[in-house]
């Protein structure tokens, strides 16, 4: 933000030297990035953040230097003379979108004299880097840089049946703005039309064939307030920006709309004649009041580590322009201005009082008191998750939320939906909101690759983003990703490793899945128990190649939240075993479409109460077996914790899963 040395002595006593008032700003939250003379004016650059937009005028920034300098605020107070007839006569203005418009205000001038602008108002805007224009237009851009309130001026007479409607773009509009350029509209946006076509693009650029010029006699002067949002994605999406679209992509003091429209008026009377017509055509009125906020003065001391008294502080809220409701020995309540929409709770308020007061007066050598917050159950799982992770020496990596978009589509997990598209992304390619997290992990992977560091074993815990209804906010589902160069049974025992670390009850069974990123035949759902956990798989040679992968790759996606729930943070005693288990391999010949969950199951209910473990050791295919039959090679894992069992129990255990795997499954026992 540039202003004037000059222009700010309207408003406020300017006796100090220019760099006292900078590194003052700067204490204060104004970083000051240069000085420069234009012309025996000074044109002072600051920083103003995002949140404070009532920093950005003339206005808002004499206001902060009366503040910190104990200087009178003087703002100007205009009261242009209307005549009859009414406004309302000559002009109309309907809103249709409320939710996206809350106010728009319309003043009327007749028989104006488009021309120069007088020298003082073409040197102050030429002093904060504004080319003039004309006198009219010239007066909405000084109005604009004086209060922070973008405004417009319409050549009445070229406005059809004299209305403005303010309503989203109709499908095929389009608009050729002030700068020459013609852009094609989508129904989403927020236009200001006439009562045929748009004539401009809500809080972004008014439209060339309503503009001023050197004819107009009638104007049509708009001031209103736009959904932030509504004119951020609009100006987004044509790449089409304007110091109004900046200032209404940031909160705007909603008391200041009508006195921009009556300044702006007094000055175009000032500098173009004519008669302004009486009323304001008003649609939407002022905002609600805003509620009050409680200061403790215990905590100022607190979190700043010094006391500042009761009598500082409400002068100091008072110079800030807030109202002061009550007060005692412990606390006190006001009410912020409406031109600071960033007040909001006790901390807000804390902080205006410590920068007003100077953070020079709060000694570095101050002890603050602080006490740990307890990590919540969210922070502990994810921290026993990365610990078993990085001890079977896997990396945590943090990739982009955006991915191309051929990438993204392909892993879907329970939604055939199109990934969320950002048309206004500042990379090229990456314009998709990932369904997924192994898009971008296997990408991570593949530069590793790219780089020669062969064989990256990456993890990531973060956000997918899943479509819902339209006009609805996406679902973000947080997730574990993994990618490997291991084969498909060890990044398996990775997933059983991470689930032990958790204790988390119950065998990992991974049931056949067709998931498109895997290949056939080689990608799972993960269940742990009765719940869907996961997938995980091989991928697929064309896969590998999309991803410009030269080496072999397995990846599984979880769903952290079931993770959350199931977790057992807190460590159970369970004593050793005191008698020794006894283990038996068996192989038994079953056909080849036969899954092992399914032969596993089998053999957990036939084991009988001392079988503890079913473990998978192997499948052979071919030699003298027939095409479609295969030989498991599997082992059985018997304890009993009250005594040590016998030879025979145990061989009429194994021969029981033997014969219910036959009877049941058609299995052979191989010899």
């Amino acid at each position: 933000m540039i202003v004037s040395w000059n222009w700010l002595t309207d408003y406020v006593r300017l006796d100090m030297p220019v760099e006292a008032l900078a590194e003052r700003l700067a204490l204060t939250g104004l970083n000051h990035e240069s000085t420069e003379d234009v012309g025996g004016d000074l044109a002072i650059d600051l920083e103003v953040t995002s949140n404070r937009s009532d920093c950005l005028g003339h206005i808002g920034i004499a206001r902060e230097i009366g503040v910190v300098f104990g200087k009178a605020l003087k703002v100007p107070d205009p009261r242009p003379r209307g005549a009859a007839p009414a406004a309302s006569s000559r002009a109309a203005v309907a809103v249709e979108c409320p939710e996206l418009c809350s106010r728009f205000t319309a003043r009327v001038v007749t028989g104006a004299r488009v021309g120069e602008s007088p020298w003082w108002l073409r040197k102050r805007l030429e002093t904060i880097g504004v080319t003039p224009i004309s006198n009219v237009v010239d007066v909405t851009n000084y109005v604009m840089f004086e209060c922070g309130q973008p405004l417009h001026a319409y050549d009445l007479g070229l406005l059809r049946e004299g209305r403005l409607v303010v309503r989203r773009a109709r499908p095929g509009e389009s608009l050729k703005a002030i700068n020459g350029k013609t852009y094609e509209l989508k129904p989403e946006m927020l236009v200001i039309a006439d009562a045929e076509r748009p004539v401009g693009l809500a809080g972004v650029m008014g439209g060339l064939e309503t503009e001023i010029g050197e004819g107009t006699q009638d104007i049509l002067i708009e001031a209103a307030r736009f959904d932030a949002m509504s004119v951020r994605k609009t100006s987004r999406a044509l790449g089409l920006f304007s110091p109004s679209s900046f200032r209404f992509e940031r909160p705007i003091d909603p008391e200041i709309t009508e006195w921009a429209s009556r300044r702006c008026a007094e000055l175009i009377l000032a500098t173009a004649g004519g008669t302004l017509h009486e009323g304001l055509i008003d649609m939407g009125g002022p905002s609600v009041p805003r509620g009050p906020i409680t200061l403790r003065y215990a905590q100022i001391e607190r979190v700043l580590g010094i006391a500042v008294g009761a009598e500082e502080v409400r002068r100091i809220l008072a110079a800030l322009g807030l109202e002061v409701l009550a007060q005692d020995g412990a606390t006190i309540t006001a009410r912020p201005p409406t031109w600071r929409p960033d007040l909001e709770r006790e901390i807000d308020l804390i902080e205006e009082v410590a920068r007003i007061h100077g953070y020079e007066h709060i000694p570095e050598d101050r002890a603050v008191p602080m006490t740990s917050a307890p990590r919540g159950l969210r922070e502990r799982v994810e921290s026993a998750v990365r610990e078993a992770l990085t001890g079977v020496g896997m990396d945590e990596s943090v990739t982009f939320s955006l991915v191309e978009e051929s990438l993204a589509a392909p892993v879907q997990t329970g939604t055939a939906a199109p990934p969320l598209r950002i048309d206004h992304s500042s990379r090229k390619l990456e314009i998709a909101l990932r369904q997924s997290l192994l898009p971008s992990l296997l990408a991570a992977r593949a530069y590793n690759e790219s780089r020669g560091n062969l064989g990256a074993e990456l993890f990531e815990i973060a956000n997918v983003y899943l479509p819902r209804g339209a006009g609805e906010l996406p679902d973000e589902p947080t997730r574990l990703g993994l990618v490997s160069g291991r084969d498909f049974r060890g990044l398996k025992g990775i997933v059983e490793a991470l689930l032990d670390r958790l204790h988390i009850a119950g065998p990992l069974e991974a049931l056949p899945a067709d998931l498109p990123l895997f290949a056939p035949g080689r990608a799972a759902e993960l269940r742990a128990g009765d719940v869907h956990l996961g997938y995980m798989g091989e991928l697929e040679k064309g896969r590998l190649q999309a991803f410009d992968l030269r080496e072999a790759c397995t990846a599984a996606e979880l769903e952290l939240g079931i993770l959350l729930e199931r977790a057992v943070l807190v460590g159970q005693h369970r004593p050793l075993p005191a008698f020794p288990a006894i283990v038996r391999d068996l192989s038994l010949v079953v056909d080849r479409t036969l899954s092992w969950a399914d032969l596993r199951a089998a053999a957990v209910e036939a084991g009988g109460p001392s079988l503890i473990s079913v473990e998978y050791l192997d499948t052979f295919r071919g030699g003298n077996l027939p095409e479609d039959r295969q030989s498991v090679h599997f082992g059985l894992t018997f304890r009993d914790p009250s005594r040590t069992l016998t030879g025979e129990e145990v061989d009429r255990a194994v021969k029981s899963v033997a014969d219910a795997c036959a009877r049941r499954l058609g299995a052979v026992l191989r010899t």
